[in-house]
């Protein structure tokens, strides 16, 4: 059985272009609403709410770390790849704002919305052997080598994230965050399975 060809270069611009605008509309929602999720932008988010820094600025920095275990443990296509995705989504976060506002939104929509998107955007990068960098990189590795589904390695990450934001969010926030951080990781559990998608 021969492989499928894997993607070309256009492909993968077009991908990694896709996922950030995707990403920073979910990530949008979530920040509208006051609302956390899970992974390395969750992280962002605190440190966003704590210090007033803008999202995407901190995402990106919070990021860089990770990039020396994508470049050594996962390949450096993956890395380059993955660094040209974190510092795209990044950017559409901070531009966001120019081209889209919410004059209102409610919360229970923000998070399953919210969630639904950046987990649509998680399995564009993933199928292009990309991801938004940091604990992702962590979870797309351990998928890769050991078979571990992505979504559940991801929730029970995101969950003691989430958790740790206590401090700092009010209670009913944190769990529609919750919700929110569900929908992501159901949408990669369910979409985004070893050896489903063959394609590199």
């Amino acid at each position: 059985m021969n492989s499928p060809p894997g993607h070309s270069l256009f492909e993968d611009i077009q991908a990694l272009a896709a996922a950030a605008l995707i990403g920073s509309l979910g990530l949008g929602l979530l920040q509208q609403a006051g609302l956390i999720t899970g992974g390395t932008v969750g992280l962002a988010f605190i440190a966003h709410y704590a210090s007033g820094v803008s999202l995407g600025t901190l995402f990106l920095a919070i990021n860089v770390p990770f990039m020396a275990l994508a470049w050594f443990r996962v390949g450096h296509a993956f890395a380059v790849k993955t660094l040209c995705a974190i510092a795209l989504l990044s950017l559409a976060t901070d531009l966001r704002p120019r081209f889209v506002g919410f004059a209102g939104i409610d919360p229970l929509y923000a998070a399953i919305m919210g969630g639904l998107l950046a987990g649509l955007a998680m399995i564009i990068l993933f199928r292009h052997q990309a991801s938004l960098g940091g604990l992702n990189v962590v979870v797309h590795w351990l998928q890769e080598r050991f078979g571990w589904r992505a979504g559940y390695v991801q929730l029970a990450i995101d969950l003691a994230i989430i958790g740790a934001s206590l401090a700092m969010l009010p209670l009913e926030r944190i769990l529609v965050s919750l919700l929110g951080a569900a929908t992501l990781n159901l949408t990669l559990a369910i979409n985004h399975r070893p050896g489903r998608y063959m394609a590199a």
